[in-house]
């Protein structure tokens, strides 16, 4: 069967040749997470006013060498083993006796013992703007003769997997009920930019997923909400509440804000601003009791090599969610392995204590902070280690107070400039199962609100499962059964200008920042700007800095900025080779910018000739290196 993506649901080609349009029997969320993944699934015929019945579905996946169980998560660790790393015929899959990777359980439990050949945190590479992404460079620290992935090729293995597991577990060979065939909703971080969410759309679509549509993990978890709470949600919130939404999950922190608004009498849900991509969570804190937890072997006099360390940081995961999960449970103990007479002569135990795992979460990463205060700036050094962009500070309370902090308020319930401090909070992610953490963060919440009335929190049912399930009930608002959030773009994007201006030797002209798509600039919408021209040369490539803003929320298009720093963050380049149909080449032809949102949540943006006939050109995300400026003013 082959499948193409046209608008609507695809169509497929049968084994008799017959072209047959596939209308969908499920509708799919699927949580791509930075350390777990979740499917759930929901009829897509549902009855008018009935609620949706949302099932999680359990992944097939090898748990040990030859063992296939079903789990209702897919860790999203990538094995690439070695000749010799794996039992023969181990990792054999019901759907493939020929695999040669492994991906969930058993590739993090195995890549724990040899971490040089696993992929970990595939997505946060995604939003890597220093490497190439479809470059094979994953595990960045395996051995240079093995075969690596690109970050798009990995997510792409997970996600193939997801839809193998489908098909063997649902479809039983009935193209109908295939994965490819169904109406599918893709989580992203939001705060994801425009060209990490190019990319996850084409590890789906090499995954063979061709008919996906992104939706913000934040508003996903809400979405969850609504449909665990029924007709009652609207009793639990109210006109001009702002909610935060705080994710904290395995790899990353995300902060969304809604806002509670009135339409026609009814209550109306507006995703007002969204944070940054923070790339601390769940791992570090693992790693930081790891690290805590090696003081305690011999008394810290002895030290564990990088082996040991990856073992320790394995075991400290699991004592973490044993002890945060259960209040009875005072300590847990963790394990490590010798690796001969000059270190450890075998295997030793310590135990971690409920008080070292709550000081060490809670001081390092949640401390109590000012509403004012700013999370500490990065240490610039010539030379960096080549890996994640983890951040420099890992309290997250400060980069939380640092996203409340800048966002002002407009309109009659708000002073002018007061910043928009959320009246309730949901909480997502692994980290927020631990009822401490929660408690510990709403204390600090309501410590920056400007009345004596408390934050309230938002009671959820789950936050290991709640974002493929906010996604699958998304996929039934969106045909008009549910609530829907209005969200859109998630920053302001801008291409950069150079300025007209004299030249001066030995200084660069200024570049401007000229905004070309608006923060919450909706799907399915478009936009020119048509009242600025610009000249383009044909028959070479041409390039353009790509630049966004997650603070500059009030820009329309064709804004110019002047003077943007520490406002707008350079992204990528956007570039294309503009060949005419008339085979000019050298020639100067001019310009308009078109923009669209596509209704799969991606951006497009476009060159439009203004010459008689009117070729177009598309600007494509250039994720490899960044280049000077390849637009100039008139």
């Amino acid at each position: 069967m082959t499948a193409r993506r046209d608008s609507g649901f695809p169509t497929y080609v049968n084994d008799e040749g017959e072209e047959i349009l596939s209308e969908p029997v499920y509708i799919i969320g699927i949580d791509l997470g930075t350390t777990n993944s979740v499917v759930a699934y929901t009829d897509a015929e549902i009855e008018k006013g009935r609620r949706p019945e949302i099932r999680v579905f359990d992944i097939p996946q090898l748990v040990a060498p030859g063992t296939v169980e079903n789990r209702k998560v897919l860790p999203s660790f990538v094995l690439l083993p070695g000749q010799h790393d794996v039992p023969e015929g181990g990792l054999k899959l019901p759907w493939d006796e020929d695999n040669a990777l492994a991906v969930g359980e058993y590739a993090r439990d195995r890549g724990a013992e040899i971490p040089h050949r696993l992929i970990a945190s595939s997505k946060s590479w995604l939003c890597h703007n220093l490497v190439d992404r479809n470059k094979p460079i994953l595990p960045y620290d395996g051995p240079e003769e093995m075969k690596k992935l690109s970050p798009v090729e990995a997510a792409s293995v997970i996600l193939q997997h997801i839809r193998d597991s489908w098909n063997y577990s649902m479809a039983a060979g009935n193209d109908d009920l295939k994965i490819e065939n169904q109406d599918v909703l893709l989580t992203v971080p939001a705060s994801f930019d425009a060209v990490a969410r190019e990319l996850t759309v084409q590890a789906a679509e090499m995954a063979g997923l061709t008919n996906i549509t992104l939706l913000e993990e934040p508003q996903a978890a809400f979405y969850a909400w609504i449909e665990a709470s029924g007709d009652d949600w609207r009793e639990n919130i109210h006109k001009d509440d702002l909610v935060l939404v705080c994710d904290v999950g395995g790899g990353t922190s995300d902060f969304s804000l809604i806002k509670v608004t009135e339409e026609d009498g009814n209550l109306a849900l507006n995703r007002i601003a969204v944070g940054d991509h923070l790339l601390v969570g769940g791992d570090n804190m693992d790693l930081a009791l790891a690290y805590a937890a090696s003081r305690q072997f011999s008394g810290g006099k002895k030290k564990l090599d990088s082996w040991q360390m990856q073992g320790l940081w394995h075991a400290c995961r699991k004592a973490k969610e044993t002890i945060l999960s259960d209040l009875e449970i005072e300590d847990y103990p963790v394990t490590i392995l010798g690796r001969g007479s000059s270190l450890i002569g075998g295997a030793q135990k310590t135990r971690l204590s409920r008080e070292l795992v709550q000081r060490v979460i809670l001081d390092g990463f949640f401390p109590r902070a000012g509403l004012t205060e700013k999370p500490a700036a990065p240490h610039r050094t010539g030379i960096k280690e080549f890996g994640l962009s983890y951040e420099s500070d890992p309290a997250i309370t400060r980069h939380l107070a640092n996203f409340i902090h800048r966002q002002k308020g407009e309109g009659e319930e708000f002073a002018e400039g007061a910043d928009l401090i959320p009246t309730a909070v949901l909480f997502n992610g692994g980290v927020m199962k631990a009822p401490v953490v929660r408690s510990h963060v709403m204390e600090i919440l309501s410590s920056w609100a400007p009345s004596e009335e408390p934050v309230r929190e938002i009671r959820t049912r789950d936050y290991d499962l709640t974002v493929a399930r906010g996604a699958a009930y998304y996929g039934v608002a969106r045909r008009g059964e549910g609530v829907r959030i209005r969200g859109g773009l998630n920053k302001t994007y801008y291409i950069g200008v150079a300025a007209a201006m004299p030249a001066v030797p030995g200084m660069p002209a200024p570049l401007k920042a000229l905004c070309v798509a608006p923060f919450g600039m909706e799907e399915g919408t478009q936009a020119a700007l048509s009242d600025q021209e610009f000249v383009l040369v044909v028959g070479e490539p041409v390039k353009f800095d790509f630049l966004g803003s997650s603070v500059r929320l009030d820009d329309e298009i064709g804004t110019v900025v002047d003077d943007w720093e520490e406002e707008i963050e350079e992204i990528t380049t956007l570039e294309t080779t503009l060949n005419t149909r008339n085979g000019t080449m050298g020639a100067s032809i001019p310009v308009i910018l078109e923009v669209k949102v596509t209704e799969i949540g991606t951006l497009e943006i476009w060159a439009v000739s203004q010459e008689e006939g009117g070729q177009r050109w598309k600007l494509e995300f250039n994720v490899r290196e960044k280049e000077p400026a390849g637009l100039h003013t008139l």
